[in-house]
């Protein structure tokens, strides 16, 4: 029934909804004033008191850098992981949650530097540190604030820091399990290094990226005659053929590497022979313009092993050497080696017994040792190496390539690979590698499945892990260097004497005392000779090592969390970050992986799937969205996207959410308008005495909250995004709320029948609010509070409604569904009436139907036909002569829609026969009499 202006003498006996919950949201009001009543309250506090003795799960926050203002991928991020503790906590777990963040590190250093400016040379390591750790406590406030915004619920003041005295004091701990167990050890060998940081890197802090590089082709005449091997050799100047497209390394060059399995050959030009692979080389002598190259006889790779070329401008020998990484994908077939500026050619060199050589000072400048390009930078140092080349007669062609090339993460240039001693984990000392492979593959559950492949190709390939970093801001390597034997030394009693003065004064502590203070004359000893002439090593831990110990600094530590964990949940960059390292931190001292599963969720990208970037200007800030929509338009968009892939975001996506918001937000409103004045301990009806659209109801609902409760539990929330807003607008909205209205609206307040449909409303809305409250939890919490009968103080201190079986029942929802079916075909042949203009109203209707196949399920559901399809009248005919509309669905089914000639009741607009003087209908004059 419309209610919208109803005759004024009957107006007062309607029972129109009536509700505080506004219409209009104004969420960027009105949510800061929930989350003050949050705080006054000690939300989460309570509901860590209320949850006490309940099963676990403790889902690990991965720290996000205290370095800036969060973007939308914190935002993401944190509302993910707070829609699985808020669903799971809802669940009847006890979800306690405790953020965190990654204090130490090169970003905060350099920003630090950029600020301190010249004033740094003047200051000490610990005051340098004290700065740091100012800038990093500013940050995490500043986060805090953002984070709590979005209604994230945690430990907000009492998070894990990495800088905390607490935490360095473990970390170091779980590096002391690792020396003690003989996996940390000290070599000179090639690591990623960044010049313009000047410190070595891991792994994970390298991004790849096109770069435009020389792409040279070198020759390096042979020392050694090959007429052994083929008299036709014999006086002919012969060259192996390199091709590179690092320029910088020629000056390390100390050997070329072929496939031994390899066919190679000699070609000869201009009186000369150079050595190439067969394949290759009719591309190569097209590229160095030597037409008429003859080949002149093939070479067994194996014959050259051990030969020697000389450098094309340095008086040294490069080895040749047999090595199965040679490829013919590009190139010449022989691969120029240096091996102490790559992996693959240290590797060589150790079994060649090549030195690990690399010239370079720590801003990869060349040495004096280079000679002419000494002082010069090596990627500026290009130009000049290929004209010394060209000079001496060694470039045989020179181009530029564009193609993929490591990074930096932090200043995003291009970082070389420079052998330096460093602290390295190994692989394989104690089996690390192939124990992490078995936990990933016996463990852990990872979500999505490809998370398992990718995680494990990272490991099975990886090389030993590069620990050591050569800056300030961090928790120092705490190792001892003897004067007297060379050697390092930590024993188990000096690392808890470390981790004691860490606990009391934090990693400061190795900056400012000496080995003696902290270990006491009695332990000041080298373990090795005795001597007491002991220095502190200065290289500080790689972060990823910081923070992949907050497994051991936190969920071990921390009585309301666990270890191992029920999840981590990051972006899928950490594959190769913190769910690698944490992986290793774990497997490597405690020998299991730290968590039971892994989530990964894709990058924000703009509505054209672009990466957000300043350069193109699409960055979405979140502060910017909270003021124009609201924080619950942003959870809803987290919920809405499947983050398994990449999330897009946009103006348009947020206002096609924001109405999806507003259907919901309107239900929430019908429901709580029409419970007015209901009192579920005193008003609501046992089940049976429910009409059968009553126990229908009830039965879609049960069928909703295992839908919702299955989604939750698989981390579908898109599944749960869809299905309640769904629910809300088809099944309530569409269906059952339409309906219902003419009781709700015209009966007595107390009619049975009116209570009925009361019983349901709330029925519905306790277990929506519910199960909306993970994702839109500050409307959630407006609802919860006008709600009749509510147990709780806040609606995130209930649990989800508890399944009720007995509701459901599936022939009775057969029964339904084929009415709705029918429903569905009456609309469309009241569509066509209005249409027509053969009536306005659909209680001006009177409806006749006629369907031989459906006659006696019609003839039995009459009334409720009646009532769901919202006309005055229905009558259920044989046949009909001139019907107005014959299904396209459904064979033999055909209406007719006349305009009811029964008088208009002016109360609630039906047409029924009993009209009495006043004009009202026999229902309504009953109601009236009920006011």
């Amino acid at each position: 029934m419309d209610s919208s202006n109803p005759p004024a003498d009957y107006k007062n006996t309607l029972n129109l909804p009536q509700t505080p919950f506004p219409m209009k949201a104004n969420l960027p009001q009105r949510e800061p004033e929930i989350l003050e009543d949050w705080r006054r309250m000690d939300l989460y506090a309570r509901i860590r008191e209320q949850s006490a003795g309940r099963p676990k799960y403790i889902l690990h926050d991965g720290p996000p850098y205290a370095n800036g203002k969060l973007h939308m991928g914190h935002v993401l991020n944190k509302v993910l992981k707070d829609i699985v503790i808020k669903n799971r906590q809802m669940a009847g777990f006890d979800a306690a949650f405790v953020p965190g963040w990654d204090c130490h590190g090169l970003p905060i250093e350099h920003e630090v530097d950029k600020q301190l400016g010249g004033k740094k040379k003047d200051m000490s390591k610990a005051q340098i540190r004290r700065e740091c750790r100012a800038y990093a406590a500013r940050f995490v406030e500043v986060q805090r604030r953002e984070f709590m915004r979005l209604g994230v619920l945690g430990d907000w003041f009492n998070p894990y820091l990495t800088m905390d005295y607490s935490y360095e004091a473990a970390t170091v701990a779980e590096f002391a399990e690792f020396y003690r167990r003989g996996s940390v050890y000290r070599s000179k060998k090639p690591i990623y290094w960044c010049n313009s940081c000047r410190t070595a890197l891991a792994e994970a802090e390298v991004e790849y990226d096109d770069h435009l590089t020389p792409s040279i082709y070198v020759a390096f005449p042979l020392e050694d005659s090959l007429a052994d091997l083929n008299s036709s050799l014999k006086d002919l100047a012969l060259s192996a053929v390199i091709w590179t497209t690092t320029p910088w390394t020629i000056p390390s060059n100390l050997g070329i590497a072929l496939h031994p399995e390899f066919s190679y050959g000699v070609y000869v030009h201009a009186g000369k022979g150079y050595i190439l692979a067969d394949e290759l080389a009719p591309a190569c002598l097209e590229r160095f313009a030597f037409s008429g190259a003859e080949r002149l006889c093939s070479l067994n790779p194996q014959d050259l092993e051990g030969r020697k070329a000389r450098h094309p401008f340095y008086d040294r020998s490069s080895l040749l050497l047999l090595a199965s990484y040679v490829t013919l994908d590009a190139g010449t077939g022989l691969v120029h080696t240096s091996p102490g500026h790559g992996r693959e050619d240290y590797e060589s060199g150790l079994k060649y017994g090549l030195e690990v050589y690399a010239p370079l000072d720590d801003g990869g400048r060349y040495t004096e040792e280079v000679g002419f390009f000494a002082g010069q930078e090596v990627f500026a140092a290009n130009p000049a190496i290929i004209a010394k080349l060209k000079e001496t007669g060694a470039l045989l062609a020179g181009g530029e390539i564009r193609h993929s090339y490591p990074h930096c993460w932090r200043c995003k240039k291009p970082v070389i690979f420079r052998a330096t001693p460093q602290w390295f984990i190994s692989m394989e000392k104690n089996g690390l590698r192939a124990k992490a492979l078995e936990a990933i593959n016996q463990e852990v559950t990872w979500l999505p499945r490809w998370g398992q492949e990718r995680i494990r190709g990272m490991i099975e390939n990886r090389p030993d892990w590069c620990i050591s970093r050569q800056r300030y801001w961090g928790v120092p390597i705490t190792v001892f260097k003897c004067g007297q034997c060379r050697k390092t030394t930590l024993t188990p009693a000096m690392a808890e004497k470390i981790v004691a003065a860490f606990h009391r004064d934090g990693a400061d502590a190795w900056f400012t005392r000496s080995p003696e203070e902290i270990l006491g004359p009695d332990l000041c000893r080298c373990q090795h000779c005795g001597s007491g002439d002991l220095s502190k090593e200065e290289d500080i831990l790689d972060v990823w090592f910081d923070s992949g110990v907050s497994q051991a600094a936190v969920l071990a530590r921390r009585p309301e969390l666990a270890w191992p964990c029920d999840l981590y949940l990051e972006g899928s960059d950490q594959h190769r970050g913190w769910f690698h390292s944490s992986l290793l931190c774990s497997i490597g001292a405690r020998d299991r992986a730290p968590y039971q599963a892994v989530l990964t969720h894709g990058f924000v990208v703009d509505g054209n799937g672009r990466k957000m970037s300043k350069s193109l200007g699409n960055v979405i800030q979140p502060e910017d969205m909270e003021k124009r929509y609201g924080a619950d338009i942003l959870r809803l968009w987290v919920a809405a996207e499947d983050y398994t892939d990449d999330v897009r975001l946009s103006d348009n996506h947020m206002r096609q959410l924001s109405e999806a918001y507003r259907r919901v937000r309107n239900t929430m409103r019908f429901l709580l308008g029409n419970l007015e004045g209901f009192d579920p301990d005193k008003n609501m009806l046992p089940f049976a005495s429910l009409s059968a659209m009553d126990q229908f109801m009830l039965h879609r609902l049960e069928e909703f909250k295992a839908r919702l409760a299955k989604a939750y539990e698989e981390m579908a929330f898109h599944v749960v995004y869809h299905s309640l807003h769904n629910f809300c607008g088809v099944d309530l909205s569409g269906f059952y709320l339409d309906v219902v209205k003419d009781a709700l609206y015209t009966l007595a307040p107390d009619s049975p029948r009116r209570r009925a449909v009361q019983t349901v409303l709330y029925f519905l809305a306790d277990a929506l609010v519910r199960l909306m409250a993970p994702v839109l939890a500050f409307t959630a919490e407006e609802v919860w509070r006008l709600l009749p009968g509510r147990e709780t103080d806040s609606v995130h201190m209930a649990l989800f409604s508890p399944p009720r079986p007995q509701w459901l029942n599936p022939d009775l929802a057969r029964d339904w569904q084929r009415l709705l079916a029918l429903r569905a075909e009456v609309n469309k042949a009241l569509e066509q009436a209005r249409k027509n203009r053969v009536l306005g109203n659909s209680l001006d209707a009177r409806l006749l139907v006629s369907s031989p196949p459906l006659a006696g399920f019609i003839a039995a559901n009459l009334k409720n036909l009646e009532e769901i399809c919202m006309v005055s009248q229905i009558e259920l005919l044989p046949a009909l002569a001139d019907p107005t509309w014959r299904s396209q669905d459904t064979e033999d089914l055909s209406f007719k829609i006349e305009a009811s000639r029964l008088p208009k009741c002016p109360r609630c607009w039906k047409r029924r026969e009993g009209a009495g003087e006043d004009g009202l209908c026999p229902a309504c004059r009953e109601a009236v009499s009920g006011f």
